[in-house]
């Protein structure tokens, strides 16, 4: 991030001493170049990830609201849309346009209040004709059509001033995909083509009912979203034997602190906040233990909490996990994955934000 910002700095300078003329012509060969791109294209066969939020609702430079993106060969999905999602895909190279369906966890706040932006972006950036398929257990009726009754002056302006060429008004929106949350021990299939299946198993987040995790499989890699949840034997079970486990994971240690100073300056809602949310969420430790349990391949936590905000506070967030199981990643937004199909190998990128 500071070496981008370093670039950018010097840019700026240089534009500014650049008669108008030439920072014109700059400015238009950066936009054709970011035009043309396609980056979906450019990806090897495969399964790709990277995290377009790697937070939680708290937050955080290089955090944003928990969103995850997925492809699968040329297929482009995403599990939860949070906060800056949509404009982290967008950052990343990727045409809003193309994201196929969206895949909801859970129904908390900090994992579906981008989605009436991801909706937007998508109908108007490729000018799709049919709306974005949410896909979620029981209960995503009435947020979608939530989301649709609060934009529904916007599909009206949109399509008066664009008209069908950018918004066509079949494809306005969000479309429901509801499902039943399964039991434990079941894997239900969701999505299936000759090179993926999409499913989705149950985990634990009570209060919050239902919540759910997916498993991706295309060709022969394979990969598992947790969602937000405690350890499960669940995820555990169907996580056995995949090839990048994405699992939320929150500090007690670092949240106990927080809570601790709340208590001290008097901070009444933020002590409740940090007492309550300790026995809902899974540690790092506990997380690597699912992993290395599991046999995966590499374990990326995401859903982070609290906040990566200062030097060596990674070590006190993984409070030893990284003793139990040592092919891991902490999450931060525009860190990526590609596992080409026909290999074992599991390739870290970081995606430029």
């Amino acid at each position: 991030m500071a070496k981008k910002l370093i670039t950018l700095i010097f840019a700026a300078s240089v534009a500014a001493c650049m008669p108008a003329g030439i920072t014109s012509k700059l400015m238009e060969k950066g936009i054709e170049a970011r035009m043309s791109a396609e980056r979906l294209k450019e990806l090897d066969d495969g399964l790709h990830l990277a995290l377009c939020g790697a937070g939680g609702p708290m937050p955080a430079p290089n955090a944003s609201g928990p969103c995850v993106l997925v492809i699968a060969g040329q297929q482009m999905f995403v599990v939860d849309a949070g906060t800056d999602g949509t404009r982290n895909i967008g950052r990343m190279g990727y045409n809003i346009g193309d994201i196929e369906a969206v895949f909801l966890t859970h129904f908390h706040s900090d994992h579906i209040d981008g989605l009436g932006e991801m909706a937007t972006l998508r109908w108007a950036s490729r000018a799709n004709t049919s709306p974005l398929p949410v896909y979620g257990p029981q209960g995503v009726e009435n947020v979608v059509a939530g989301f649709n009754q609060a934009y529904q002056y916007d599909f009206i302006y949109r399509h008066e001033h664009h008209g069908d060429t950018v918004a066509p008004v079949s494809g306005a929106g969000l479309e429901a995909r509801p499902f039943q949350k399964p039991d434990d021990g079941i894997l239900t299939t969701l999505v299936q083509t000759p090179d993926l299946k999409i499913e989705v198993l149950a985990v634990e987040h009570a209060p919050v009912e239902p919540a759910v995790g997916y498993r991706f499989t295309y060709k022969d890699r394979s990969l598992l979203i947790t969602g937000d949840t405690i350890k499960s034997e669940n995820i555990a079970r169907f996580a056995k034997g995949v090839d990048l486990l994405v699992h939320e994971a929150l500090s007690p240690n670092l949240v106990g602190l927080m809570n601790k100073v709340a208590k001290e300056t008097g901070n009444t809602v933020m002590a409740k906040v940090t007492h309550d949310i300790l026995d809902y969420h899974a540690s790092p430790v506990e997380a690597a233990e699912t992993a290395r349990d599991a046999g995966v391949g590499h374990l990326l936590y995401y859903h982070i909490v609290p906040p990566m905000v200062i030097p060596g506070q990674k070590a006190l967030y993984l409070n030893g996990a990284d003793k139990i199981f040592k092919n891991y990643t902490i999450g931060e937004d525009g860190v990526a994955f590609s596992l080409p199909a026909g290999s074992d190998e599991i390739i870290k990128t970081s995606e430029d934000l």
